[in-house]
């Protein structure tokens, strides 16, 4: 990507001096990512995420002497550093759209974090991977997720790291539009297999607008380099669930599908890159996805 050099957002929260581990807060019982993906998940649809917290037992934070996370390295700043230029990529992206459409962005903050930390949706920490919290309006990441996107999933490159952030910013707009709400009250009134079909018209919905933000930034600021999209496209194919299900489980039940497949993601992501416009990007009046 071209903008190794320019704005940088002031929306940033760099809490990765705290280093919550991964493994909880210390002394007491750690909140595993299953009860928090849980939380999450049923903050979405309607349940108050506290009432499986609470019950989580989750231990107070001990001392900021007993959290300090290592020294950060150069790299991991560089890191920080280009989210922050993404995420205000973003900034000045959705404003744009947002003001043309006769309304206001109101821009989300991102947190970054190492291991664990507390949200406005719970305890989040890095095993889940990036997350949007709609109850702060923050997207939440942990760095160490760009190092297992390129080992694990295979999908290095700027532009593939750019293509999860923007996703998450994806979901602030959804939020700020309302659509979000919509699928969690739908979701209170349909059995658990529907309601994992809404869930996967919400995800492809975000990975479209993910796109619809490279178009404009693209069209406006010439961010794309030869490659890039084939990076976001790449990343966009490993996280399927299809084939995460698959690595996992090894088979793959598309009734539990969440987010959506290999196929699905990487087709939604290139819709809202292409067409560049929000009503491109309506999953939920499609019949096929």
């Amino acid at each position: 990507m071209l903008f190794r050099n320019g704005r940088e957002s002031d929306n940033i929260e760099d809490r990765r001096e705290e280093g919550g581990g991964g493994g909880g807060f210390g002394g007491g019982r750690s909140i595993g990512v299953g009860t928090i993906v849980i939380a999450l998940v049923a903050m979405y649809f309607g349940i108050d995420p506290r009432v499986i917290l609470d019950t989580a037992s989750v231990s107070q934070s001990p001392p900021p002497a007993a959290r300090r996370a290592a020294p950060r390295s150069p790299a991991e700043d560089e890191l920080a550093r280009f989210a922050s230029m993404v995420l205000a990529d973003t900034e000045d992206t959705w404003g744009t759209i947002f003001k043309s459409g006769g309304g206001q962005y109101h821009q989300p903050r991102m947190v970054l974090y190492t291991g664990a930390t507390r949200s406005g949706c719970g305890v989040g920490q890095a095993a889940m991977g990036p997350f949007y919290c709609p109850a702060d309006q923050k997207v939440y990441l942990d760095l160490s997720f760009f190092n297992e996107l390129k080992d694990r999933f295979r999908a290095p490159g700027d532009f593939a790291q750019a293509y999860v952030i923007a996703h998450e910013v994806g979901h602030h707009v959804q939020n700020l539009l309302g659509i979000s709400e919509k699928v969690q009250q739908a979701r209170e009134r349909v059995s658990e297999r529907q309601g994992n079909q809404l869930s996967v018209r919400l995800e492809l919905q975000a990975d479209c607008l993910a796109g619809v933000w490279a178009h404009h930034a693209d069209r406006s600021r010439q961010v794309l380099e030869a490659g890039d999209v084939e990076e976001a496209l790449g990343a966009a194919t490993a996280i399927g669930d299809d084939r995460l299900q698959k690595q996992t489980q090894g088979q793959v039940v598309p009734d539990s599908f969440t987010h959506g497949s290999s196929a699905q993601r990487v087709r939604w992501f290139r819709t809202g890159l292409e067409k560049g416009s929000l009503k491109a990007c309506d999953t939920f009046s499609v019949a096929k996805l």
